[in-house]
């Protein structure tokens, strides 16, 4: 088990959100001080908890990521909705497919799977289902990253959610990316996918929980 660094800050995609979300608290603070009406702070309340749980969705947690080149690490920080073989896959071959959902209370900082080089990013618009209903990772808006590693391809997708819709990536074609590192943010409850080839052996099952960064859900088996 890996040591987790308890350091935490605000993810820079939400200092927008947290900016509006303060400008509203004050006003509101403001008007219901001037206001004679003692009964209106109770409106105070819900925006105190709005600003407080926006903060709190766009915390950016250090995190220790296992060393292995040939391992696959968790993207997202949530439930494991599904672990297995699938016939869908952006990948030119057969594969397994992990799905993690995150709900409204979970880090939404995703973090690359693996060591590899992007070769092609796809944006596919769509609905905006519940992330956690069967069939959203491919009904639902989503981002589709494909990245060649030493072992195979690998893909993974950020599919957007019932309420923000908001799914921002940092990333382009021809970038290399180190397993762990921070790639994007999906706002407000939403899934990822990773899609792995036959050669990997997997260690989560539907039920887990994983933490982005950390958690180890697959390796990549030796050819012999």
């Amino acid at each position: 088990m890996t040591k987790q660094n308890c350091t935490t800050k605000i993810a820079p995609e939400g200092f927008g959100i947290i900016k509006w979300s303060a400008a509203i608290l004050a006003l509101t603070g403001l008007s219901l001080a001037l206001s004679k009406r003692k009964a209106l702070w109770l409106i105070f309340v819900p925006v105190v908890l709005w600003f407080i749980s926006v903060i709190r969705f766009f915390r950016d947690p250090e995190r220790v990521t296992p060393e292995g080149e040939n391992l696959i690490i968790a993207p997202a920080d949530g439930l494991v909705i599904a672990a297995g073989p699938t016939s869908v896959t952006p990948l030119e071959q057969s594969g397994q497919r992990v799905s993690i959902y995150m709900n409204a209370l979970d880090v939404h900082v995703n973090r690359s799977p693996i060591n590899g080089t992007i070769t092609d990013i796809t944006h596919i618009p769509g609905k905006f289902l519940s992330a956690f209903k069967p069939g959203a990772e491919l009904q639902n808006e989503h981002n589709v990253v494909q990245v060649n590693t030493k072992w195979g391809n690998v893909a993974f997708s950020q599919v957007a959610g019932v309420l923000v819709r908001r799914i921002i990536f940092h990333g382009k074609k021809g970038w290399k990316l180190a397993t762990g590192q921070r790639i994007g943010v999906i706002c407000f409850g939403s899934q990822m996918n990773v899609y792995l080839p036959d050669n990997v052996k997997l260690f989560v099952r539907v039920g887990d929980r994983v933490t982005a960064g950390e958690s180890v859900i697959g390796e990549f088996l030796d050819e012999d």
